[in-house]
């Protein structure tokens, strides 16, 4: 969905490219809203789904608490990550990348700045949980955000 209007009004699934530049999706994948997180016909591929806010706070754990754990999922060096890419060591092999997001009005931003990744869990009618790494501190953050902004998915194994 590349028009911002209709990606604003939306409340049903969509997704687009950073910058609706499809040469960004090979890169970094594409940006979805919490609608299409949250579809009946499931966006995870057989076997696999999207991870609930108990399951992002487990990682969390698991990987030393939410003040350590972002450095562990991040991609390491600057390839794609801005500098200085704080403690980033990829410890547990995720890999994660900057691709970014999409403000629910439609304009695109943090790309190179921040990985953001939604939960499958709903905050409230308006907004969803996601969880997000910068490229200046080793944190991962959990936060509430409205369902129409893009930000990427992780998928886990059933």
């Amino acid at each position: 969905m590349s028009n911002p209007t209709q990606w604003a009004g939306l409340t049903t699934g969509a997704w687009c490219y950073f910058n609706n530049d499809p040469a960004n999706g090979t890169v970094y994948g594409k940006l979805y809203n919490w609608y299409a997180v949250n579809d009946p016909r499931g966006l995870a591929p057989f076997g696999w789904h999207i991870p609930s806010n108990s399951e992002w706070i487990s990682l969390s754990d698991c990987l030393g608490g939410f003040s350590l754990a972002g450095g562990k999922i991040k991609e390491t060096g600057t390839v794609h990550w801005l500098s200085p890419n704080t403690d980033a060591n990829n410890a547990s092999g995720w890999t994660g990348l900057p691709g970014g997001g999409r403000n629910n009005s439609g304009p695109f931003g943090d790309l190179g700045f921040a990985g953001i990744w939604w939960s499958s869990t709903e905050f409230n009618a308006v907004n969803a949980w996601h969880y997000n790494v910068d490229y200046n501190n080793g944190r991962i953050n959990m936060d509430e955000t409205i369902k129409s902004d893009g930000f990427s998915i992780r998928c886990v194994k059933d």
